[in-house]
């Protein structure tokens, strides 16, 4: 059987149901700012601080009190050693981030 040349037109009119709650789109949050609030966040640095507010701990005081102190038995009683973190502090890195790519250093901070 051959084809036949019809054209096949759709004269509908159809419209897509929309399915949205909202009418407007949603504007799209700084996702980097967050990230980088949440970090000063963790360390306590001056931003950090800001951010907290005064007395509150910052993220590596919350981390460590809730694994400190580390000891060698169950029973606080029987234990002969232990480890606990107090006051954790951040210095500043040993070279800068360019020094750090020209003698193939890593940009860290030593924790205290």
């Amino acid at each position: 059987m051959a084809a036949k040349n019809a054209k096949n037109l759709n004269n509908r009119s159809a419209q897509r149901p929309s399915f949205a709650k909202f009418v407007e789109p949603l504007t799209i949050p700084n996702l980097l700012e967050l990230q980088i609030q949440s970090f000063d966040k963790l360390v306590g640095n001056e931003r950090g601080r800001v951010l907290l507010g005064e007395g509150v701990k910052n993220g590596l005081e919350e981390i460590f009190e809730e694994i400190s102190p580390i000891e060698d038995s169950n029973n606080p009683a029987d234990a002969k050693m232990g480890l606990a973190f107090a006051s954790p502090e951040l210095y500043d890195p040993a070279h800068t981030p360019d020094e750090c790519k020209i003698k193939g250093k890593s940009y860290t901070q030593p924790l205290y």
